[in-house]
Formats: C-alpha cells, structure tokens, sequence
C-alpha cells in the first residue's frame, strides 16, 4: 500500500467508535441537561464523552459521560482530521476533539424505540408541585404511554437463550443498542440502533458543528453533601411561581457555646421569594439530611428560580447531591448518577451544574 493509499484509508477510519448495549442510562446522563437547544461535545480517549451546555450566560451545565459506561470505546488521536479554522492551537490537541449539535436530536434518535426511559433513583416522593401544569412535553406523555405498553408486552415474553440476545437485554426487559461513530471535523454523528438481534436496525447521522465558546466559571468553594431526594422533595414544597431562591449555610456552632443572646443558626436555609410571599425552610446538621457539611463562614447567595428548576432531571436520576457556593456567590450543583459497567458492577458518573448569583445578592 503506498502513502497515498494509507493516508486514504487513515481519513475513512473514524476518530471514534463506541457501544453501548443499553442507552437508558446514556439517555438520563443527556436528559439531565437538555434545556438548551444545542450542545457542545467534547470525546476524549480517556475521558469519554462531555456534554456541556449554558443558558443566558448564567447558567453551565455538564453530564460527564465516561469510557467505562460503553461496552467499545475506541478514540483514535493519531488520525489525520481537518482543522476547523475556529479553533486555537490548543483547542487543536489531537487527545479530544469537539463539535456541536442539536441535543434534543441526539436525544430522540436514542429513544426511537422507545426504550430510553428509566425511573427515576431517588425514591419514591410524591410531590408534584414542581411541575407547573401543561411543564410535561408531549415526548414525555408519549413516553409514559409506551411504558404502560411495555410493561403488558414484557408479563407475555418469554426470555431469549441466545447470547446475542442476551446482549440484547434478553428476556423480559426490551433496551435498545447503539453504536456511534465520528468522522471528525465536518462529519456527521452517525448512530446505529437495533432493539433486538431479529427486529430492524436505524442509522440517523446528526450534522454537526464547530462549537463556540461557552463561559468559563471556574470554582473553588466548601461543599455539603445531601440526599437528593430530600433536596427534591425540599424544592418541591416550593411555589413554582417564585422569582429568587436563596441558599445560606452557616458554621457549625463550637460545642459548648452558650447561646443567650440569640437561638443558634440553623447549618442549611433555603429561602425562596415570589409575587405570593417568601417560603422559608431550615435544616439542622443532621446525617440524614446532610450527609457532609462543611463551612467555615456563614454564606448566602440568591439565583433565579428559574435556574434552579433546570436542574429537576438531573436531580431525578441522582441518588447524592453536592452543593457547593464560592466567595463570589457561584454555585455549583453535583449530582451523582449511578451507571453499571458492562461487564458488571457500578461505576458513577456525574451531572454539574454552575450558576451565577443575582447581581448584591451575596452576603457573608
């Protein structure tokens, strides 16, 4: 084979090839943070994939989807791409590659089948005040519907003996396979998809995009480690129509000190404010509750409420939260996903959110 017909054949092999024998968890990860209508993605050969995108140069958020999460994972940083004239010499680093594309889109294409909906890992609450009437799409009541007709076709099925249709999923619980592939720069994502090893297959390719620059919001601050089903079901007593929340955290007091002139501070508050009055909840350090707490000085900043309702998906699919405010009022939101590995056990991945506190709304 002479050079030119190697360099040929490098272009056709794709910078990435990955799959996943169950999309469901892949779909939460993107779920989480599909608020915005397009997204940048980054594919690392180590990293995996990340998901990043912002809204009113406010809010960031971030579903990291990691390596380990797929079945195939093969990211090639010695093929020769073409270079978007956008980017910087150090955006041009051959170990990860970016693009943009419509989120929504990848979203749909994963659940063609239906099969790319999973409950939620927080439990069972059973409020629903923070869904305003008429939030849910109609993807979403589609989906709903699809799950009641799942579950009457799988109480009938009869488990498959094959391996291939082991890999399937097999048996009772019908999940949907996919395969991705990337060309590089200028190349469409192209996703394969087969429910079952004897049922029809789809290839979509969503065109994609040199990605712009999103805001950059580094952080550094203390953290607090809660449930994220207390945290919803907190959030969940809250009026839909408020306009600002604020989140306070003070020091734990020293053992000991008396408190005569004022009662001890509670450690978390969220104070939440609209056109209807303010709703305030205190939360003593209780390990329950608060399963780390750490601050050192007592801290208070207020967001759009707004922006804290994006976070809801997220918050379904984790089972901890971390909840972090720097000196400057940024917070950030962890929300820990559990995904199993393929080949057994769990593996954690994460969904982060960054917002930007309201202009004097920060006090120490």
């Amino acid at each position: 084979m002479d050079q030119s017909q190697r360099s040929e054949a490098e272009e056709l092999k794709p910078v990435l090839t990955a799959s996943v024998h169950d999309v469901r968890y892949i779909v939460a990860l993107l779920r989480g943070i599909n608020f915005a209508s397009r997204a940048s993605v980054t594919l690392s050969a180590d990293a995996g994939i990340t998901v990043t995108v912002e809204e009113a140069r406010s809010l960031l958020a971030t579903s990291y989807i990691y390596s380990d999460h797929f079945d195939e994972w093969n990211y090639s940083v010695d093929i020769i791409r073409p270079v978007s004239s956008q980017l910087s010499d150090a955006d041009n680093d051959p170990s990860y590659t970016s693009f943009e594309i419509p989120l929504n889109t990848l979203i749909e294409c994963l659940n063609i089948y239906g099969t790319a909906t999973m409950p939620s890992s927080g439990g069972g609450s059973a409020h629903k005040k923070w869904h305003r009437e008429g939030d849910r799409s109609d993807d979403e009541r589609y989906e709903e519907h699809q799950d009641v007709r799942q579950q009457a076709r799988d109480a009938s099925a009869v488990p498959a003996s094959s391996r291939i249709d082991q890999y399937f999923g097999g048996g009772n619980d019908k999940r949907t396979r996919a395969r991705l592939s990337y060309g590089g720069a200028g190349h469409p994502l192209t996703v394969w998809l087969a429910e079952d090893s004897s049922g029809p297959t789809t290839t979509c390719e969503i065109l994609t995009s040199d990605p712009e620059p999103n805001i950059d919001l580094p952080f550094d601050g203390d953290r607090t480690l809660v449930s994220s089903v207390w945290l919803r079901d907190a959030l969940s007593e809250l009026d839909p129509s408020c306009e600002k929340i604020t989140f306070i955290s003070n020091p734990v007091a020293e053992p000991g000190r008396l408190q005569r002139l004022a009662p001890a501070k509670p450690q978390f508050c969220i104070i939440a404010s609209g056109a209807f009055g303010t709703t305030e909840m205190d939360y003593p350090n209780d390990r329950e509750i608060l399963e780390t707490f750490e601050c050192f000085r007592s801290v208070g900043a207020s967001y759009r409420f707004a922006h804290i309702a994006r976070t809801l998906r997220a918050l379904q699919s984790s089972t901890k939260t971390s909840l972090r405010i720097d000196d400057e009022g940024l917070l950030s939101l962890q929300f820990l996903v559990p995904v199993p590995k393929p080949r057994g056990g769990m593996s954690d991945s994460f969904i982060e959110f960054r917002c930007l506190a309201l202009d004097e709304e920060v006090a120490f």
